[in-house]
């Protein structure tokens, strides 16, 4: 065992050596153990099943709901010799039961699953015929009620061990509570309570909590002084263009990103910024979740997170390649006030809920006792904007009929336009023969695209137009006639929400939403949103507040947050600021920011408590907003 799993580590990645507890894990899954890997942003936590998983004989189905990571990790498996696939939400029926029947009697190693999948009865007998070695949970703390992200489908999962009782989990997760470590494992059925921990310390993360009026003036210093790559995390996707767009103003390279964007924009905008031709990346929380770019060496909220979970998770996006790299939360009373607000909207009342689904079956045309398993574009700024609600009620109110089993609300998906062959190769042949006109745009298809009589495979129109220099309307209107034919399956891109009906349409009064839940779950928000506070306006060391909210001790103080700096600095005598002070003003008067920026002494605090002095004690004097002697 011992060199199998070295040798399928330098095999497949090229690695000589695991990062700390990546074996533990290994070693765990290897023994057939139940386990809850608890290992911060960016501790390697794919190579914990992957390794394992090739080791052994049969399947991994990893169970995640990041869409973009999902893709991402076929990709890369796919580019190492591994053969994976991965079923979301937006493929066709015909597409998962071919995927489905590869996974059952092909040669594939990784089956990625998003949670809505296990659902369908379909799935979950398909996979009950599967040699399946490990069941990987990605994300585990959505399936606690009482974590911060909360997804209903993942309740599913329990399922999993009523289809192959004997194969172990290995739920893994970056941020959990104690709370939430003992409900994942109550959730996944856990034969015995076991868990693998890597503590959540980051020593060379320093952590900045900074009241501000002037956010944007803050930002600018903190980005020139500190120099590589960040993110910005702001509240809303009107923010980021403009924030973005200061940015840029100031000479610095920036760019935005929100759910709202095309695919290939979100896809190009990532992509630069990981290659550095962008530096900044102004974004919501959106942003993140699967991405891996060692070199951040800030990141930087402008607003305070709803949870310190999430503001762990993002914040630890900065400093993965174990450099030093800067934490830093601005904020001012109005955020609070906000966060309050925002609080109260998420728990809307059992009326409004019932509302909400009233609305979405007479928004998509359903009749009471109608639309189980339908499945729609769901654009929600549009239905929103529709019925003129605010979108943080809707959203809340959809969160809790989906966990009453009543809706199911998937993420913006972006699946690419694909194809598949109906038609035997000469079936095709003589269809060729007796349509001469669509002969050369078929076989352009055969040479470009391999696999297509197996697998649905993914296709790009406008490739297709320019190879064959006809305009791309035609080549989808050829598509289409293709598809009514029935020569080929022609599948459209999508990149939209989807929102799922589960059952038949029911009128209010039949319509069942779990008041008592809901309380409970207002209650832990409401606890997690005064750690948030507590966490603002404690003046405590900001890694050992952090710690403690994981229920992790720690040793000693950081010494390098804001809180530690200021009780550790040296007081400054006032005759080295008056000597400093005296060489910037020979140059005539300054403007404040100036004088503060070049008073090479102390930190920012003590600068404007020392000026403030000056101007009262007379040695300052003030005039059209400059400064003299």
């Amino acid at each position: 065992m011992e060199q199998d799993r070295y040798s399928v580590l330098k095999s497949y990645w090229g690695y000589d050596s695991f990062r700390p507890l990546q074996e533990d894990i290994i070693q765990s899954v290897l023994d057939g153990r139940d386990t809850l890997a608890l290992m911060p942003t960016g501790g390697g936590k794919s190579l914990c099943f992957q390794v394992p998983a090739l080791m052994m004989d049969g399947i991994c189905l990893v169970i995640t709901p990041l869409i973009a990571l999902m893709k991402d990790q076929v990709e890369n498996l796919k580019a190492r010799g591994v053969e994976a696939v991965a079923i979301y939400s937006g493929m066709k029926k015909r597409e998962v039961d071919i995927a489905l029947d590869n996974c059952i009697y092909g040669p594939v190693k990784f089956l990625y699953l998003s949670p809505e999948r296990l659902m369908s009865e379909l799935v979950r007998e398909r996979i009950r015929h599967m040699k399946v070695n490990l069941f990987a949970i990605d994300e585990a703390h959505c399936i606690s009620q009482w974590g911060y992200d909360f997804r209903p489908p993942y309740l599913m999962l329990s399922a999993l061990r009523e289809l192959h009782a004997d194969v172990p989990f290995l739920a893994l997760t970056a941020t959990a509570t104690p709370d939430v470590v003992q409900d994942i494992q109550d959730q996944l059925g856990f034969r015995e309570e076991h868990v693998l921990k890597k503590s959540f310390y980051r020593d060379n993360l320093h952590y900045m909590v900074l009241p501000e009026t002037n956010k944007q003036g803050r930002m600018l210093k903190i980005i020139r002084k500190i120099g590589g790559s960040g993110i910005i995390y702001v509240r809303n996707r009107r923010e980021t263009q403009e924030i973005a767009r200061i940015l840029m103003h100031e000479g610095v390279s920036a760019d935005f990103y929100h759910a709202g964007l095309s695919a290939e924009d979100r896809t190009a905008k990532q992509d630069s910024w990981k290659t550095n031709q962008t530096r900044v990346i102004v974004a919501t929380n959106a942003f993140g979740m699967g991405i891996d770019k060692p070199d951040v060496r800030f990141v930087i909220h402008l607003e305070p997170p709803e949870s310190l979970e999430a503001y762990y998770q993002e914040a630890g996006r900065a400093g993965r390649d174990e450099k030093t790299a800067y934490a830093v939360l601005l904020y001012h009373q109005a955020d609070l006030l906000q966060l309050t607000k925002n609080f109260k909207h998420s728990f809307p009342a059992i009326e409004f809920i019932k509302n909400v689904y009233h609305a979405l079956g007479s928004y998509f045309q359903i009749a009471y006792g109608a639309g189980e398993d339908l499945i729609f574009d769901f654009d929600i700024g549009h239905f929103c904007q529709h019925y003129t609600w605010e979108p943080i009620p809707v959203l809340s109110a959809l969160k809790f009929l989906e966990r009453d089993g009543w809706v199911a609300l998937s993420e913006s998906v972006y699946a690419p336009s694909r194809l598949k062959f109906e038609l035997q190769p000469d079936e095709l042949y003589r269809f060729q023969v007796e349509n001469a006109g669509m002969d050369g745009f078929i076989k352009m298809i055969l040479r470009a695209y391999g696999g297509a009589f197996d697998h649905y495979i993914p296709i790009r129109e406008q490739e297709i137009a320019r190879k064959l220099g006809i305009p791309l309307p035609a080549v989808m209107q050829t598509l289409q006639q293709l598809h009514k034919k029935q020569v080929l399956d022609y599948v459209p891109r999508t990149d939209s929400p989807q929102i799922h009906f589960l059952r038949h349409r029911v009128d209010k009064q039949h319509l069942h939403v779990d008041a008592q839940y809901i309380k409970l779950r207002k209650n832990t928000y409401n606890t997690k949103l005064q750690a948030v506070f507590d966490y603002l306006e404690r003046f405590e060391c900001r890694s050992a507040q952090l710690l403690a909210y994981f229920d992790e001790r720690a040793e000693k103080v950081c010494g390098n947050c804001d809180v530690c700096l200021r009780k550790s600095r040296v007081k400054v005598p006032d005759a080295d600021f008056i000597q400093a002070l005296r060489a910037i003003l020979s140059e005539g008067p300054r403007p404040l920011s100036e004088l503060i920026d070049r008073l090479a002494l102390g930190d920012e605090e003590q600068r404007l408590h020392f000026v403030r002095n000056c101007l009262d004690r007379g040695i300052l004097k003030e005039n059209d907003g400059k400064y003299s002697l």
